[in-house]
């Protein structure tokens, strides 16, 4: 296993695959990503019913977004507990009037990943969230299973199939999604913003979609942090959007979807400037509000799916990936405290989860049991069913290290969705990530520290 450790990292750090080093003194230096070193097996089947499901689930995001009632009824529980939430609904109704003003015009570019894993009790893949903001790693994803689909090739393992890896094209669809958006603004010398937080330790799965833009559709991407645009950027009356004297014809966001990306209110006045731009925001405030957990939460209920799709064969899939899923608006609701009666009973079948992205927020056992047990401000959470995924054996290499643990692993389909006006101009799925960590570890993410990126390798 060491030796096929030292060709992945090899592979890595050749072609690209990796992320800063975290040194101070040298702020360029990389070093390979996070990685399995062999992939995860992963059914066939189920991972054809995540691909089938996220055209659907862009058209929902789409029109929940353009619902200015349901988004502001469901998120308002919320809001009043969680500060983040209500200053996200400030920004979206300040601008409300000029998005409603500017409709049949509007451009809007979405790139999404519907998060999944499987759930072993009920053999069935179940989601984990919906990402709507900087949905990450599409292009370490993609060269992930490039270098994975190298080391089985000249693997002489028994049982090792190298076709029995799925095409990943999350990098070109990422930056087609983008180029599209740039052409569709029709301004010559139009370029894409980045939006980035400082000291960002990511930066190469992000360059990875300037090189790649860049290469197919001649659009330049400049990079800004929340602050430097508050800083350097101008908008015309007529909202055009200038930064360095080049106009913006996309946002597209890798920061702004945690508190701390907006420290001070200079973070807040450019997210309200570059909303108020006609340039296709990536997500917009009402795209990113949509993807909150509460959003999540109050689909699942009966009938809510339906106000938003007119099928009912994109209905019942959609449902057929929900978890099970409560809100805690009202506590004296029976099945509220029925099922809370449940979660205190047994906290290992739950997780709670409050309104944020970017991992590493969640509670479990001892501080669910605690944060019930204080009631007040629960309305800004969801209590969700626990998934209990498959353990299987991996070899995980970061830094150079590799270790052999039991583990499990999370499905990411990303979809890419661009509108103007009324006009869908494209909606389609854009590739998968992988994420593999330690059995005993609750939180996930990559970036985050505590999962490595992998790719499934498909079983019938």
């Amino acid at each position: 296993m060491h030796a096929l450790a030292d060709d992945a990292i090899i592979w890595a750090t050749q072609h690209g695959l990796v992320v800063g080093a975290g040194i101070s003194t040298l702020p360029l230096a990389t070093i390979h990503a996070p990685l399995a070193v062999l992939p995860v097996p992963f059914p066939r089947a189920s991972f054809q019913k995540a691909k089938d499901a996220m055209t659907i689930f862009n058209l929902v995001i789409d029109r929940i977004s353009r619902d200015s009632t349901y988004l502001q009824q469901t998120l308002a529980a919320a809001a009043e507990y969680d500060d983040f939430t209500a200053k996200l609904l400030e920004v979206y109704r300040d601008n409300l009037a000029l998005w409603q003003s500017r409709a049949s015009s509007e451009l809007v570019l979405g790139i999404h990943r519907s998060d999944y894993m499987l759930d072993e009790p009920s053999s069935t893949l179940l989601q984990v969230e919906l990402n709507t903001i900087a949905s990450s790693f599409g292009c370490l994803s993609t060269l992930t299973g490039q270098m994975h689909r190298y080391i089985l090739e000249r693997s002489d393992r028994p049982n090792t199939d190298p076709d029995c890896l799925p095409s990943n094209n999350a990098m070109n669809e990422i930056a087609d999604a983008i180029g599209a958006a740039a052409r569709e603004y029709g301004v010559d010398g139009a370029v894409a913003l980045m939006v980035v937080q400082p000291g960002e330790r990511n930066a190469y799965d992000q360059q990875w979609i300037q090189t790649t833009v860049w290469e197919r559709h001649k659009v330049r991407m400049i990079r800004r942090t929340l602050r430097e645009i508050s800083e350097q950027g101008q908008l015309s009356s007529s909202g055009r959007l200038s930064i360095a004297g080049h106009p913006i014809a996309v946002a597209y966001f890798r920061a702004g979807y945690s508190p701390t990306d907006y420290p001070s209110q200079a973070e807040w006045d450019a997210r309200g400037l570059l909303e108020r731009s006609d340039a296709a925001q990536c997500p917009s405030v009402a795209y990113q509000l949509t993807g909150a957990k509460k959003i999540q939460q109050d689909l699942a209920r009966p009938g809510v799916l339906e106000r938003f799709l007119d099928h009912p064969d994109q209905v019942r899939l959609l449902r057929a990936c929900f978890a099970g899923l409560w809100g805690l608006d009202d506590l004296d609701d029976p099945d509220t405290m029925a099922v809370l009666a449940e979660a205190r009973t047994h906290p290992e079948l739950f997780v709670l989860k409050p309104q944020r992205e970017g991992g590493g927020n969640n509670l479990y056992g001892p501080q669910l049991l605690a944060k019930l047990d204080e009631r007040r401000g629960l309305a800004a959470y969801i209590l969700m069913q626990r998934i209990r995924p498959p353990s299987h054996r991996a070899a995980m290499i970061r830094e150079g290290k590799v270790v052999e643990v039991d583990s499990l692993s999370e499905l990411g389909i990303y979809g890419t969705f661009l509108r103007r006006g009324d006009q869908v101009l494209l909606n389609r799925e854009s590739g998968h990530l992988v994420r593999t960590k330690a059995s005993t570890s609750d939180e996930g993410g990559v970036a985050a520290g505590f999962a490595v990126l992998d790719s499934p390798y498909l079983t019938d």
